[in-house]
């Protein structure tokens, strides 16, 4: 790209951000959606009519009969009135909905840039994988859903939720990424391979950390220990590698998943505290330097909403600091995101 790029493609490059931002709140309403426990409110899958939600109460009385066919409603949520099921309803409905204004979002901007002639040669490769990993994002909610509605499942598994939340942050990542493409200047992209392979490292852990912060609410592991910095009175709890083998304790036994996200949230703390300490010698005049105390602010930030999380636990998870930590979580993986993309400059350029 050139140095005036984002006045090139200020227009296209403004649509990729809103993207962005569209995709972030997606995934909050999909915690949400999650946390109230909603996500199988809704038993079918109408891409078009779907949109409405039911319209009177004899459609409201028969989408409540659909779900009183499923597990959780007969072992889980037997006591709902229709009350009730309209308020789980409203946030899948919501979700779905979004995830319908984000492809109109897409699409009919993509179709008004192509007449205009604004999408470039080298942007139409990158604007088909993002309505790959679009599509491939719909089909995995999907599919998620419909494994949940049958006879024995009271919520969709949490592994298969971590999988829908990853692959909601590769597209979210691959949105940054293919915006700062169109919008940042060639002589912001700097030559800084030691950062560059710590950057690479540090979103390995951070993947790693959030797909645990999945398994987190899929498992509402948080009720497994709500005391910091001890958990429930030990820093090694007990209960932990005694569910079956290893690799099913450290993915489905509370106890031990929640020892792994706290653990991996001090772990991350030292490498992104190098990862800072080498910035220092970056041009002064260079975005990457404007932005390099992001990251580590980003963290304090996400461990504090964490413990905030934790201990205020008690009959419920406290919504507003589930989602505001995950809403950070979020910034901190894009945040390693962008340094990447700024520190993937060639030798001598």
């Amino acid at each position: 790209m050139e140095n005036n790029s984002f006045k090139n493609n200020r227009a296209v490059a403004i649509w990729l951000y809103i993207g962005v931002g569209m995709i972030i709140i997606q995934v909050l309403i999909g915690g949400l959606t999650r946390l109230t426990g909603s996500g199988l409110s809704i038993t079918e899958w109408k891409p078009i009519l779907g949109a409405f939600p039911p319209m009177n109460e004899q459609a409201w009385q028969a989408a409540f009969d659909k779900y009183k066919e499923i597990a959780q409603f007969k072992h889980l949520n037997s006591h709902f009135s229709l009350g009730d099921f309209k308020m789980i309803y409203f946030w899948e409905w919501f979700h779905r909905d979004w995830a319908r204004l984000m492809g109109l979002v897409f699409i009919f901007p993509f179709i008004y840039f192509l007449i205009k002639k604004k999408i470039r040669r080298d942007m139409v490769k990158p604007m088909i994988i993002l309505f790959i990993l679009g599509g491939l994002q719909g089909a995995i909610g999907w599919i998620m859903v419909q494994s949940g509605l049958n006879a024995e499942n009271l919520y969709v598994s949490h592994i298969r939720l971590a999988v829908h939340f990853i692959s909601a942050l590769a597209l979210l990542a691959y949105t940054l990424w293919f915006a700062m493409k169109v919008s940042i200047p060639s002589d912001q992209i700097l030559h800084v391979p030691n950062l560059r392979k710590l950057n690479i490292w540090l979103l390995l852990l951070i993947t790693l950390q959030l797909t645990y912060g999945a398994f987190m609410a899929g498992l509402h592991a948080a009720f497994a220990a709500v005391t910091w910095p001890d958990m429930n009175g030990q820093w090694i709890p007990d209960g932990m590698l005694v569910q079956g083998g290893f690799w099913d304790d450290i993915s489905h036994n509370l106890i031990t998943v929640h020892f792994i996200h706290r653990a991996l949230a001090y772990l991350i703390c030292i490498p992104v505290i190098i990862w800072t300490i080498k910035t220092k010698d970056l041009p002064a005049n260079s975005l990457f330097r404007k932005i390099r105390f992001l990251p580590v602010v980003l963290l304090l930030v996400q461990i504090l909403l964490g413990i905030l999380t934790v201990i205020n636990t008690s009959g419920e998870i406290p919504l507003i600091y589930a989602i505001l930590h995950q809403f950070v979580g979020m910034l901190f993986l894009l945040s390693f995101v962008a340094t990447l993309f700024l520190s993937r400059g060639k030798q001598g350029k």
